[in-house]
């Protein structure tokens, strides 16, 4: 679309390379999906070959974008996302405060005929305040203009 400038990226690495070279130029950074929490902690050049029953893979944790973001001494509002399966709110406002996020915008992805795999959703969206307001199920492309608009009256307000 007209303004937007994509960067291509392979990795975790990569990708918080390209926010950290952008974010000190905007007012707004939205989070909208997670990079792997984890990658191998060594890379092979070649395909690993069959010599034994079992295989172990090391994994080490990716970095946390977000949180890099939000950790900035002159941070971006930054509004992340949490998909919870269960304890909705309850891990929403963890992620929030843990990250330490201006807003977040939670949805159950449990539950059937929403989110993953449908064009609706539903969602909640809680602010640093702790004001949590419930966007009913309606579709993806209706949340997300109502998520603008209701982003940029909060971004007024930071």
């Amino acid at each position: 679309p007209p303004g937007i400038s994509p960067c291509r990226v392979t990795t975790a690495l990569d990708m918080l390379t390209e926010v950290d070279a952008e974010v000190s130029n905007t007012d707004i950074f939205v989070s909208v999906a997670a990079v792997a929490d984890y990658r191998p902690k060594a890379h092979q050049a070649q395909k690993i070959k069959k010599h034994t029953a079992s295989f172990n893979l090391e994994l080490v944790r990716n970095p946390d974008i977000l949180a890099t973001v939000a950790s900035r001494s002159s941070p971006p509002f930054t509004v992340g996302f949490a998909a919870e399966t269960q304890n909705l709110k309850e891990n929403a406002l963890s992620k929030l405060q843990r990250k330490q996020l201006q807003m977040i915008i939670a949805n159950d992805v449990s539950q059937s005929g929403i989110g993953f795999n449908s064009d609706d959703n539903a969602v909640t969206l809680i602010d640093r305040d702790l004001t949590s307001t419930h966007l009913p199920q309606a579709s993806k492309q209706k949340l997300a203009r109502d998520l603008i608009s209701r982003l940029a009256t909060r971004l007024d307000r930071h």
